[in-house]
């Protein structure tokens, strides 16, 4: 027993661990959050709009993250990060007002990206690079099979035994604190085999990795906000229809997120991202014509599916990077990530008003941006060739 005891205490089982218990929570908080706050706190689009901007003022300032390692180790704070997200979530049924929804959504979106931060520092610090884009594959399985389980959980809860909003978020809430006080009773502090820079950095040779960064950010914010409002606007997908396409999401990332990460190790970032972007670009445009349901339907699942393939600019960076530049540039991408989710659904919202198919388009022009981009990837991405232009000149 000892022994094995022992084998299980690893970096890799705390991080898959971990994996798990943020979507069993933040789940719940997803899929409960458009019902209840029209619900309960009759939200209009006003309040949901300033809402959901609050969610993502955290993830604009993810590289704060930098300061408090100055306090606590970046692990520790991983896990106390899970557990304010698993507090703001329990609270969130027991104020049902605009300020006091506005309050546990920050509270919950600061230990949300705090968390997410710090599990991809963790990883690319822990896992060695030959084995990190199979093991962030194997992070998304874990992620789907928690989210599958979360909204299973809820439509029995709610719909076959009819609970009320503040007892399942409690219950889920609580759930994740228990098991994130498990998880830190459970494993040990592993040290860190590169001391972290506490400071913001920013390198001119990562500039290809913040730029791919911010075109992911820009393209995601396009499929979250406008892909799924087209299936309602446009096709009049019921609740139903859009919460089984996210099952269906789910599943395949279940099924297949570990098998693309082992392929991103096989075939390297440069392929990969080069096969991703002109998957996207014809995505992108054939939203803006698409006029079937069930080919827009499609075009959602395949979409989502490309995201697993976006594992390739992480471990693009973990081969550049400088060990001891990990944490902090972890922060810094963040918020680079989040710049557009700041900008991006504001602008784009006024130009759907005019022409939706456009908005796409120019998700299109996004994608084809990051093609160029990526074909500057170097075959074999390493301190001093972090591009092929350094490559060449070197």
């Amino acid at each position: 027993m000892k022994k094995f005891i022992q084998g299980f205490n690893k970096p890799e089982h705390l991080l898959l661990a971990m994996a798990f218990t943020m979507p069993l929570v933040f789940s719940v908080w997803m899929v409960l959050l458009n019902n209840f706050v029209i619900e309960k706190a009759n939200f209009t689009g006003v309040e949901i709009g300033i809402l959901q901007s609050l969610r993502e003022i955290p993830g604009f300032l993810a590289f704060t993250v930098i300061y408090a390692l100055l306090f606590i180790k970046e692990q520790r704070l991983a896990l106390l990060a899970l557990a304010v997200t698993s507090i703001g979530v329990f609270l969130t049924g027991f104020f049902p007002s605009v300020v006091g929804l506005y309050l546990t959504t920050v509270l919950m979106s600061v230990g949300f990206h705090y968390y997410e931060t710090l599990s991809q520092s963790l990883t690319l610090q822990w896992i060695d690079k030959d084995k990190t884009a199979h093991f962030m594959g194997r992070l998304l399985s874990i992620k789907a099979v928690a989210s599958l389980l979360a909204f299973s959980s809820i439509w029995v809860l709610m719909e076959q035994f009819t609970w009320e909003y503040q007892i399942t978020y409690a219950l889920f809430g609580g759930i994740g604190l228990i098991l994130t006080i498990l998880l830190t009773l459970s494993f040990k502090h592993f040290e860190e085999k590169t001391p972290q820079t506490k400071k913001i950095i920013l390198r001119k040779r990562y500039w290809l990795f913040y730029a791919l960064t911010f075109f992911s950010g820009a393209r995601r914010q396009i499929f979250v906000v406008f892909a799924g409002f087209l299936m309602v606007e446009k096709f009049h997908y019921s609740v139903a229809d859009i919460s089984a396409l996210f099952l269906i999401n789910y599943v395949f990332n279940w099924l297949f997120a570990a098998k693309i990460g082992k392929l991103i190790g096989k075939i390297g970032e440069r392929a990969t991202l080069r096969f991703e972007y002109i998957g996207l670009i014809v995505i992108f445009i054939s939203y803006g014509l698409v006029d079937n349901a069930n080919i827009a339907a499609a075009l959602y699942v395949i979409d989502h599916l490309f995201f697993a393939l976006a594992i390739a600019i992480k471990t693009y960076f973990q081969k550049i990077a400088s060990p001891e530049d990990i944490a902090s540039t972890a922060g810094v991408s963040f918020s680079i990530n989040h710049i557009a989710a700041v900008v991006i659904p504001a602008l784009l919202g006024m130009l759907w008003i005019i022409q939706p198919a456009w908005v796409f388009y120019i998700g299109a022009g996004f994608a084809i941006c990051s093609l160029a981009l990526a074909m500057l990837i170097p075959d074999k991405p390493m301190v001093g060739g972090e591009t092929r232009l350094a490559v060449t000149v070197s």
